[in-house]
């Protein structure tokens, strides 16, 4: 939060419907790094601003449940982006506002400081600027004698106009009492019949300075479809991934590493190529995550390893020096320190002890079809290969499970336990039975 005696309050417009993304979730909504991506922003705001105010449109209770604990006004009708900022102008306080889009995730605390120190410099509106590769349909930033003068949108512009190379982010920042006023005399004489935002930017200037505050397309380029979105994505990844590696993680191949936004690595974790992070994760130094494995709502200890081809779910905790192996998935357990479970094997609702070998192919039978049950496994076991561990069940430390057993019920400590039908041998039966089949075979 800023530091300044004028109170400072961003108002985020966060109503429109993103028809371009031809979805019944309401845009801001779309996930970027696996959240919604007005989170992003209000997350950002807060670092520079006191209050955060989110217009939304009607019928979005999901938007609203998102946004809380900050508070909303609703849109009723949605006619423009002035309308809009006008139907918060009981909530702008008597300080600063700025006017953000939730359509624009990605805008850095930084530029949002340089925003609001233009307009503590003595500007009676500061906004933000870029210069896209393509300008597009932007609105395009005039200026006359090296000063902002007014602000024309692609489809109100003339030629020369629209060959003007800066570009309006949307974003600006004013007086409280300023904005209100201006807002007031807005009117819809364009080509959209919409109150513009942007009509407020020759009134300032006509009282006062305005200044542009320049940042990158990439940091500014709003999102109003899927193909945006996805450009989104692939900027955030890149932030994400480069502040990784700048804190010590060695991404061997970056480009294939995906990152949640609130994905916590230690210094000196080394992830190999073609690893998802979903949301919730955290891995300890040292730890090594292989390739093609996906991580979830989980703690990953220091030096172990997981992978290649491992997936981790929610509630999970690899302790430190475990080792999780290739199609191995693990839910909800706690896998205790040294502890392995190196092939083909599935963990649910289950704690495993320390220094604990769990064996190729073993299941932990978790969910009976109504409710969910949980293994115990003590520390130093032997868990055989093929085992299947019927839920709830416990054993007991230094126990072995012999290979394809079926466990149903607890194995004390030390004990081993067999649970498979009793092998049976009947001489020259399998000689007979191969020439059998391969004289039919060849019969037709």
């Amino acid at each position: 939060m800023t530091n300044t005696a004028r109170h400072t309050t961003a108002i985020i417009l966060a109503a429109g419907l993103g028809t371009r993304m031809k979805s019944r979730l309401p845009k801001a909504l779309h996930r970027l790094g696996n959240r919604p991506m007005i989170t992003h922003l209000i997350d950002t705001a807060r670092e520079i601003f006191d209050d955060v105010v989110v217009v939304v449109g009607p019928d979005m209770p999901e938007l609203e449940k998102a946004v809380q604990p900050y508070r909303t006004v609703v849109q009723t009708e949605r006619l423009g982006t002035a309308h809009a900022t006008n139907t918060a102008k009981d909530l702008f306080g008597d300080g600063d506002i700025a006017v953000l889009y939730a359509d624009n995730p990605l805008i850095t605390a930084d530029t949002m400081r340089r925003l609001t120190e233009a307009r503590q410099g003595g500007a009676s509106l500061a906004l933000l600027g870029m210069r896209p590769a393509d300008p597009g349909r932007y609105g395009r930033i005039v200026e006359e004698q090296g000063r902002v003068s007014r602000i024309v949108e692609y489809k109100d512009a003339n030629e020369q106009e629209r060959e003007i190379a800066l570009c309006n982010a949307g974003v600006m920042c004013a007086g409280a009492a300023d904005f209100r006023r201006w807002l007031a005399a807005v009117g819809n004489d364009n080509a959209q019949g919409e109150y513009y935002l942007t009509d407020v930017v020759a009134m300032a200037a006509s009282e006062g300075r305005v200044q542009c505050v320049e940042a990158p397309e990439t940091e500014l380029a709003g999102v109003n479809s899927r193909v945006e979105l996805a450009q989104a994505e692939a900027t955030l990844q890149q932030r994400l991934r480069i502040s990784a590696m700048e804190g010590g993680v060695t991404l061997v191949s970056p480009e294939t590493t995906f990152f949640s936004t609130d994905t916590c690595l230690e210094p000196d974790v080394v992830v190999e190529p073609n690893v998802f992070f979903g949301p919730g994760v955290t891995v300890r130094s040292g730890a090594l995550i292989r390739a093609f494995s996906h991580l979830e709502g989980c703690t990953v200890g220091e030096g172990a390893m997981i992978g290649p081809y491992a997936r981790l779910r929610p509630g999970t905790i690899c302790a430190a020096d475990t080792h999780v192996g290739n199609f191995v998935e693990l839910k909800n357990v706690d896998l205790g320190p040294g502890a392995k479970a190196n092939h083909l094997t599935y963990l649910g609702d289950a704690s495993v002890g320390a220094q604990t070998n769990v064996g190729a192919g073993t299941v932990t039978c978790n969910y009976d079809g109504y409710f969910k049950h949980r293994t115990t496994i003590g520390a130093r076991n032997f868990i055989g290969s093929d085992a299947i561990l019927v839920a709830p069940v416990t054993i007991g430390d230094d126990a072995l499970i012999a290979a394809g057993s079926t466990i149903t019920e607890d194995v004390p400590a030390g004990a081993l336990a067999f649970g498979r039908a009793r092998q049976t041998i009947k001489p020259d039966r399998g000689l007979e039975i191969k020439q059998t089949l391969k004289a039919k075979k060849e019969q037709g």
